[in-house]
């Protein structure tokens, strides 16, 4: 923890207060929220940083595009544009975000994929296209009360669940953790793959669902192979190379890449960082970057860059997926 969060502390109880008032006027109908007569799926945390909503909203695509007219619903965090935005062949990260993007280039041809800033306003455009969705999943909304969605699923991580957290700014918290009761299931991402049933079990009693509430566990699996925009590279065959990140926790990375004896060294930069011109040019000597796919969304416009940068793709693992699959169509069979 740095100096300023301990120094901050004692400004947590006015950010206690302050959201709890605000989720009390939600919760007593004294602000509006909106809910919809169609199937409207939240992802979220009650955490800043990153707890694996994109890999997530990845998941539920690839489980449920086969059977529905998807869509997904961003803010587009750190665009250069503002309101509605449905993207198009036209996209880049800077029009609609770099995760937007990364859904649009993964997905296009099954999916719709919108940013708005005002979720609301962005389910009404999305619902009065033409081909409309039949199902909205809503990216990193849990805090937007506006909004009721149908169907919330909640993200904490292994390594720092909500239940051992504090609220900003000494803590990562955005709001109080009775903000969890919302969830319909709580997902413990990030885990090792060697967790054992008791160590889940002891989590979920640390974590205390509702009744009503299902905790499941899941991890992330990486490729095998980096891919650039024309070709790919096994990634055991790869000599040294520049690993270029700018996520909310490189470390899960970096471990992994580490365990696999490959030697690299490490530009860590913060979340959804901007690159200058000057940090593309010194970017340019290096021989081979290897980034993450949310990254490679930002850098791959640049031409110089081009037949040096590859990404290492990951995915979602979920235990009891089957258990997990039949929640969510259950709700939408039932919407």
């Amino acid at each position: 923890m740095t100096l300023f969060r301990y120094i901050a502390f004692p400004f947590v109880p006015f950010y206690y207060l302050a959201t709890w008032v605000r989720n009390r006027l939600y919760d007593n109908g004294i602000k509006k929220s909106l809910s919809y007569e169609f199937p409207v799926i939240c992802v979220g945390n009650l955490s800043v940083g990153g707890t694996g909503k994109t890999p997530m909203i990845e998941f539920l695509v690839n489980a449920l595009k086969d059977d529905y007219k998807l869509a997904t619903l961003s803010r587009g965090y750190k665009r250069k544009t503002t309101g509605f935005q449905l993207a198009n062949d036209k996209s880049d990260a800077e029009s609609i975000g770099d995760e937007p993007f990364q859904f649009y280039s993964k997905f296009k041809e099954a999916i719709q994929v919108a940013v708005d800033a005002d979720r609301n306003n962005g389910i009404k455009n999305l619902m009065s296209l033409k081909n409309s969705p039949e199902v909205i999943l809503l990216d990193d909304a849990f805090q937007h009360r506006k909004v009721k969605a149908g169907f919330y699923i909640l993200l904490t991580t292994y390594n720092n669940p909500y239940c051992d957290d504090i609220l900003l700014p000494t803590g990562d918290l955005r709001e109080p953790r009775k903000g969890a009761k919302r969830a319909d299931v709580i997902i413990v991402t990030k885990c090792p793959d060697t967790i054992s049933e008791v160590e889940k079990e002891t989590l979920r009693q640390k974590l205390k669902p509702e009744k009503y509430q299902d905790v499941f566990f899941s991890s992330i699996s990486y490729a095998d192979k980096v891919y650039s925009q024309k070709d790919a590279m096994a990634l055991e065959g790869l000599r040294e190379f520049t690993l270029v990140t700018g996520i909310a926790n490189a470390m899960p990375l970096v471990n992994f890449l580490k365990a696999k004896g490959l030697k690299f060294r490490h530009l860590n930069y913060k979340d959804h960082h901007d690159f200058s011109n000057l940090e593309i040019e010194s970017l340019n000597k290096e021989a081979l970057i290897i980034t993450t796919e949310k990254d490679f969304m930002r850098l791959k416009q640049y031409e110089v860059l081009k037949s040096k940068l590859y990404y290492l793709p990951i995915e979602v693992n979920i235990d009891r997926e089957a258990v997990f699959n039949d929640l969510i169509k259950a709700y939408l069979t039932k919407h």
